[in-house]
C-alpha cells in the first residue's frame, strides 16, 4: 500500500445502523477503525428512525416466554420472502446467515454495554403465515441520556420525537383521547422529561437512543469518527479495494485500509435522477431519509464492477403533505391513519383498492401498482368527524380545529355529506357514496370481505386498541366528512449492491471484490422485496456490519477477539 496519507486496519463509510456495530467487532480484535461520515451528524437515517431491529430468536423473547427458533424464523422468511431469481440479496444462504447471526449480534452488543430490550407486543407484518410471531421479534434500545456523550452529544443526529420514553409506551400515546392508560402515559412521560431536564439530563428514544448508545460504546472503545468527511472514491489496487479518498482540512485525503472497507452510506432516496431510473413515479419530496441519502457510494461501487439488484424497491411509508411540509426533512407520516376506525383509502376515482392496514411497504407498493391501472398517486384518505375528533391528523392533535392554511390551500377537503366531499375532491359522488356504503356494511358485519382488513394481528395493532368490536374497522357515517391526499413515501430505498453471506460485495459474475464489504440500504436487502416485520432495515444493517467485521478480521492472520463473540 503506497501513497496513503494515513493507514488504518478498517475503514467504514457512513455512520448509520451497522457502522459502529462493525467497528466494535473490529475493536474486539484489537484492530483500529476509522468511521467517515459525510454529514455534520452521526447516526444516519437510523438515528432519525424508530430504531427498531427485527431479530429472530433473540434472548428477550426467550426470557419473556415467547416461542421462537431458527426453524420457525426460517419458515416465516420462506413464506414471506420466498425464493426468486430477481432478488439475489435474499438467497436462502443469506437468509439463514441472518437468522443465525442476528441473535449473536444482539448478545455481542449487550456484552459491550449497549442496553437493549424488546417491545412486548409488535406483531410481525404477516403474522398469520407459517412461522409468524404475533408477539413480534423487535429489539430496541433503552431510553438514553444523550448528555452522557459529552461534547459528542451535539454530533448525534436529532430524534424525530420531542419527548422520550420507552417505545412500547410511546406507541400508546396517540390514543390518549380514548384511553385513560394513554393519558397517564402521556402525562408521566412529560413529567419524566421535565424532571430529567431539571437534573441535567437530555433523554432520547427510538433511533436516537440506539445510535446514541452505539456512539457511546464506540467512543469508549477508541473508535475514531470524523464528520463532514465525505468519501469520493474507493482506492483499488490489483483488483482489491485498499482504501478510500476522503477530505481533510479542505483537501483530498487518502486513507488506506489493511483489512477492508465497509460501505454503509445509505441508499439513494434523495437522488431524483436515480429514482427516475430505478423507481419511476416516486419523488424525493416524499422521503423521510436524511439529506445525505444520495446514492453516490452505490454508484462508486458500481464503477468498480459491483452488481446491483432490487433497485426498484423501497421501504414505503405512507405520507401526507400539509402546507409547510416541503420545508421539513421529516414529513407527516400517516401509517396508522387509514388503519384506524372511521377512515379508508380510495383512488382518484373514489374506489377502495387495498387493505389499509398491514405492511407500509406493501401499502405504498400497492399505490404504485394501482396507479398503473387508474390514477392513484396521490390517493385520498376519506374519514368522518368521529375520526377527526379522536385521532391525530398529520401531526396535529385530535379535534376539528386545524390550521387555516390547510383549507385555504386545499390540503384538507370538507363536505357536509359524502357526495359534497366527493365534489370537493373531483370524484364521482355516486362512486364515493357506493364505496363508503359498502365499507360501512363490512363494519356492521365486523368483516372486511374485500381486503380482509383486521384479519391479521398487525392490522389490529395499527388501529385503536380501545375501539370495539374491531380495533381497525369503524363506520364513516357522521358528517362533516373529510379527505386528505396520501402519497407513497418512504423511509429509504431497499436495493443496492449484491453481497454474499459474509457481506462481501460481488461482481455481476458472482466473484468477490476483495477488500470491499457493504451493509444497510447500500445493499440489496436480505428481505428481498418484502418487509416481514418492524426493523427489517435497521436489523440487517447491524447484522451484516457484525458479519463483515468478523470476516475481515478473521480472514487476516486468523485473528481472535479479546472478548467472546457469542
Amino acid at each position: 500500500m503506497n501513497n496513503f496519507d494515513e493507514l488504518r486496519d478498517f475503514v467504514v463509510v457512513g455512520s448509520g445502523g451497522g457502522s459502529m456495530c462493525g467497528a466494535l467487532v473490529m475493536r474486539s480484535y484489537h484492530k483500529d477503525v476509522l468511521i467517515l461520515e459525510k454529514t455534520e451528524f452521526i447516526g444516519g437515517t437510523t438515528a432519525r428512525s424508530g430504531g427498531v431491529m427485527w431479530i429472530p430468536n433473540n434472548r428477550f423473547m426467550k426470557s419473556g416466554g415467547v416461542e421462537d427458533s431458527f426453524d420457525k424464523a426460517e419458515a416465516y422468511l420462506d413464506a414471506v420472502v420466498g425464493d426468486s431469481d430477481n432478488q439475489p440479496g435474499a438467497t436462502r444462504e443469506r437468509r439463514g446467515t441472518y437468522i443465525r447471526e442476528a441473535p449473536r449480534m444482539v448478545d455481542f452488543l449487550l456484552d459491550q454495554g449497549v442496553e437493549l430490550n424488546r417491545v412486548a407486543y409488535w406483531p410481525d407484518y404477516y403474522d398469520e403465515r407459517a412461522g409468524g410471531s404475533e408477539a413480534g421479534r423487535t429489539v430496541v434500545a433503552r431510553v438514553f441520556n444523550s448528555n452522557e456523550l459529552g461534547q459528542w452529544r451535539q454530533k448525534l443526529r436529532p430524534s424525530f420525537m420531542a419527548m422520550a420514553g420507552p417505545l412500547d409506551e410511546m406507541l400508546l400515546i396517540p390514543n390518549f383521547k380514548q384511553s385513560w392508560k394513554s393519558k397517564f402515559i402521556m402525562v408521566k412521560t412529560g413529567l419524566v422529561n421535565i424532571f430529567a431536564r431539571i437534573m441535567g439530563k437530555h433523554l432520547v428514544t427510538c433511533g436516537a437512543a440506539l445510535q446514541g448508545r452505539m456512539l457511546q460504546a464506540a467512543l469508549r472503545e477508541d473508535v475514531e469518527l470524523r464528520t463532514q468527511s465525505a468519501v469520493s472514491e474507493l482506492i483499488v489496487e490489483d483488483g482489491a479495494v485498499t482504501g478510500v479518498v476522503t477530505v481533510k482540512e479542505g483537501r483530498p485525503w487518502r486513507v488506506g485500509a489493511r483489512l477492508g472497507v465497509l460501505v454503509n452510506a445509505g441508499g439513494f432516496a434523495r437522488n431524483q435522477a436515480m429514482r427516475d431510473q430505478y423507481q419511476p413515479g416516486t419523488s424525493v419530496a416524499w422521503t423521510q431519509t436524511i439529506p445525505g441519502d444520495t446514492g453516490e457510494m452505490i454508484q462508486e461501487m458500481m464503477r468498480h464492477g459491483a452488481a446491483v439488484a432490487q433497485m426498484d424497491t423501497f421501504v414505503g411509508y405512507q405520507t401526507s403533505l400539509p402546507p409547510g411540509s416541503e420545508r421539513l426533512d421529516v414529513k407527516p407520516g400517516v401509517q396508522g391513519m387509514t388503519a384506524s376506525p372511521h377512515c379508508i383509502l380510495v383512488d382518484q376515482g373514489g374506489t377502495r383498492y387495498m387493505n389499509e392496514g398491514g405492511s407500509y411497504m406493501a401499502y405504498c407498493q400497492g399505490m404504485l401498482d394501482r396507479n398503473k391501472l387508474v390514477p392513484a398517486v396521490p390517493s385520498w384518505a376519506v374519514f368522518d368527524s368521529q375520526f377527526i375528533s379522536k385521532y391525530m391528523l398529520a401531526g396535529t392533535m385530535p379535534g376539528s380545529s386545524k390550521p387555516a392554511s390547510w383549507t385555504e390551500q386545499g390540503y384538507l377537503k370538507k363536505g357536509e355529506t359524502i357526495e359534497a366531499l366527493a365534489r370537493q375532491i373531483s370524484v364521482d359522488p355516486e362512486a364515493l357514496a357506493s364505496t363508503v356504503a359498502r365499507y360501512n356494511g363490512f363494519v356492521r358485519n365486523n368483516r372486511d370481505e374485500d381486503f380482509h382488513r383486521g384479519d391479521r394481528a398487525y392490522d389490529r395493532w395499527l388501529g385503536d386498541f380501545t375501539h370495539k368490536p374491531s380495533q381497525t374497522l369503524g363506520a364513516i357515517e357522521r358528517g362533516p366528512f373529510y379527505a386528505v391526499q396520501v402519497y407513497p413515501g418512504d423511509v429509504g430505498t431497499y436495493g443496492g449492491v449484491v453481497t454474499d453471506a459474509h457481506a462481501r460485495v460481488l461482481k455481476e459474475d458472482g466473484s468477490v471484490i476483495p477488500g470491499l464489504y457493504a451493509t444497510g440500504v447500500s445493499t440489496a436487502s436480505v428481505m428481498g422485496r418484502t418487509y416481514p416485520g418492524a426493523g427489517c432495515s435497521v436489523g440487517p444493517s447491524f447484522v451484516w456490519g457484525f458479519v463483515a467485521a468478523q470476516h475481515a478480521a478473521q480472514a487476516h492472520q486468523g485473528g481472535q477477539p479479546s472478548r467472546s463473540i457469542a
